[in-house]
């Protein structure tokens, strides 16, 4: 299972994030140079909805029944993650760490420069 509060703090670790609820107090949203790449419930934290590489969001749906197509999102480019433990812990933060990077590497060089 994994934890709220260490998610989150995992989260804010990452170099220039920044967090907010723009869709209401309920849903948290992570952010890297202003675009979106983590949000999740707060109350009810079931899973999380991260980015991910299109080809490799098919590979984890299709080996972890705890990982599916984004809900509410674009299903091509979006996951979400389950936090009740059916993803092991470890491949949960290293999706973190693919969603941050897949933002970083998207915006313009000028702005990606000071996340490196």
């Amino acid at each position: 299972m994994i934890d709220i509060e260490y998610f989150r703090e995992y989260c804010l670790t990452k170099k220039g994030v920044e967090e907010g609820t723009p869709f209401g107090e309920d849903i948290l949203v992570f952010k890297a140079g202003g675009k979106i790449f983590l949000l999740c419930s707060i109350n009810e934290f079931n899973f999380v909805n991260m980015k991910c590489d299109p080809e490799y969001a098919i590979e984890l749906r299709e080996r972890y029944s705890g990982i599916t197509p984004g809900y509410h999102m674009s299903k091509k480019h979006w996951n979400s993650v389950s936090t009740d433990g059916s993803v092991p812990s470890e491949l949960f933060y290293q999706l973190i760490d693919h969603s941050y990077e897949m933002i970083v590497k998207s915006l313009p060089k000028k702005l990606r420069e000071q996340f490196l």
